[in-house]
């Protein structure tokens, strides 16, 4: 298709997310919103010479290309993205700039003007200023902010479980010297992540302390913990078999001597809560005339999809994870977008990008998660493949991530 027919296409469509008419006689921070809120969201197209209307003025303005690439881009849109401009020419008499903006990979991308920074989302076909929560997922999706070092408004370090950051001082990093008094603790807690400092008052913890070692983090981050649902039919229009929250610790808590848990962490909680679900009696004796249990998913694949969704979670959405059974599949809801450039494909290729990299790194030390971070490459799909001939599938939205597992064949 020739390039001035595919012009008349995308005017012919009207604006959208990914596509915005102006005429070139904006001002520079003006054209910079449109510009920054398109690399804060999917990227996209900006048509200059082009009216709201779709009417096509055309080019007025004397050396565009370098009023936006040196003025617009080089001035006024940071941090630094180098857009693609092309000319259309439609007759001898009228042209359209078409500026085509990547999603960016260093969110947030802001408009720098008058000492300001303002930060622009893309929602419809319009460019809005992002409120408080949309700049710290913006934030959180860059890499320039992870949301696991948030504080926890509220908390303290009574909140937190003693005796398991103990066992993960001197256990874990084998730290020879504990702290003897709070203040220390403290200290030692904000060093690691796991609190962080108040001007003008107590340290609080962080996301990451709370979810890891919280005695119960629900009661002050209402988006932790995992909810956890079980159906006889194929959606939640029935009722359910099994409805919880589940809350606690990330982490369990394990004997000072030894290596045997002495109090479940969250993961184990809500696999003791599932395991009557995921499994049936078989109509065969063994040899001690005992009835023998058959997995419907293999355990380990479904405990891999679970510390996933933990592990990865976006901490800015106040959503809790869900996991729910249904007749014929396994959902595994897991909130935020994927995070940075990662991709479903990308994912299942085995590249790895965690979102929230501390709370990965304590889960890997307990075990949690594998050595390699590639679950669902080396876990997931080669043990479902295995248990019943079947691939687990991946949605992958603006809000969310969904695993979905099938049972397969009776």
């Amino acid at each position: 298709m020739r390039k001035a027919e595919l012009l008349a296409e995308w005017v012919a469509n009207g604006e959208n997310s990914g596509v915005e008419f102006k005429r070139d006689d904006l001002r520079p921070e003006q054209l910079a919103k449109e510009v920054v809120a398109l690399a804060n969201f999917r990227g996209g197209r900006i048509l200059l010479g082009v009216d709201d209307d779709g009417a096509i003025s055309g080019i007025q303005r004397e050396d565009l290309e370098q009023w936006v690439m040196d003025t617009v881009f080089g001035r006024y849109v940071h941090p630094m993205i180098i857009p693609f401009y092309e000319e259309v020419r439609l007759d001898e008499h009228k042209r359209v700039a078409v500026i085509t903006v990547s999603q960016g990979v260093a969110k947030p991308y802001v408009v720098r003007d008058r000492d300001r920074e303002d930060i622009y989302i893309r929602i419809g076909s319009t460019s809005r200023l992002a409120t408080r929560e949309q700049q710290a997922r913006l934030h959180s999706l860059g890499g320039m902010l992870f949301s696991e070092k948030l504080p926890v408004s509220g908390s303290g370090s009574s909140d937190l479980s003693l005796d398991r950051l103990k066992h993960y001082l001197s256990t874990v990093t084998a730290d020879a010297e504990l702290p003897v008094n709070e203040q220390e603790w403290e200290a030692r807690l904000c060093d690691l992540g796991f609190m962080t400092e108040i001007e003008g008052g107590h340290p609080v913890c962080t996301v990451a302390g709370l979810v890891l070692f919280g005695h119960t983090p629900r009661r002050l981050l209402h988006q932790a913990g995992i909810r956890w649902m079980a159906f006889d039919g194929k959606d939640k229009s029935y009722k359910a078999l099994d409805d919880r929250l589940i809350d606690g610790p990330l982490i369990a808590q394990y004997d000072p001597g030894g290596g045997k848990i002495a109090e479940s962490g969250l993961i184990e909680r809500l696999v003791a809560a599932m395991r009557p679900f995921l499994s049936q009696e078989l109509e065969e004796l063994n040899d001690s005339f005992q009835r023998q249990r058959a997995w419907l998913y293999p355990l380990d694949a479904v405990r891999e999809s679970v510390v996933n969704a933990v592990a990865h979670r976006d901490w800015t959405r106040y959503e809790e994870i869900e996991i729910a059974l249904y007749a014929d599949r396994l959902e595994v809801f897991s909130p935020g977008a994927l995070q940075n450039s990662m991709t479903v494909e990308k994912m299942i290729a085995g590249q790895r990008s965690p979102r929230n990299p501390l709370i990965v790194e304590v889960l890997r030390d307990y075990g949690y998660v594998d050595a390699r971070g590639m679950g669902v490459r080396n876990k997931i799909i080669p043990l479902l493949k295995q248990h019943n001939s079947t691939d687990p599938e991946f949605e992958a939205t603006e809000d969310f991530l969904k695993a979905l597992m099938y049972k397969g064949e009776a």
